[in-house]
């Protein structure tokens, strides 16, 4: 199952990609119901310039112009190349773990308040 998170940054890939596409589209290719989507749309649109279109003709739409500048691996696609590593000779290990490098999502270190 797909965290909240992974599928709202896999919704903004998609819309980056497809320029707009519909509600019913979404839940359905995301396995979720239209009022998740909803609720993603209007999340995401807080910090991308996502909007919705009523009527015929409608949608989900992403402004024209905005494009995602760089895509991470998600959770799975990163271990399952992690698990491939191991199989490779060396000169292709340094060619896949520079991959990881390049697409791995940050880790983002956790502060503690003292």
């Amino acid at each position: 199952m797909q965290s909240a998170l992974d599928r709202r940054q896999a919704i903004l890939e998609l819309l980056s990609d497809r320029r707009q596409t519909t509600l019913d589209s979404l839940a359905m290719e995301f396995g979720v119901s239209k009022m998740t989507i909803r609720r993603d749309i209007e999340i995401l649109s807080c910090s991308a310039p996502i909007y919705t279109l009523q009527g015929n003709g409608g949608g989900i739409r992403v402004a024209d112009g905005y494009y995602i500048g760089r895509r991470y691996l998600r959770s799975d696609q990163e271990a399952l190349l992690q698990e491939l590593l191991g199989d490779l000779p060396p000169d292709k290990q340094k060619t896949m773990q520079s991959i990881l490098t390049s697409f791995a999502k940050p880790q983002i270190k956790e502060t503690r308040n003292r």
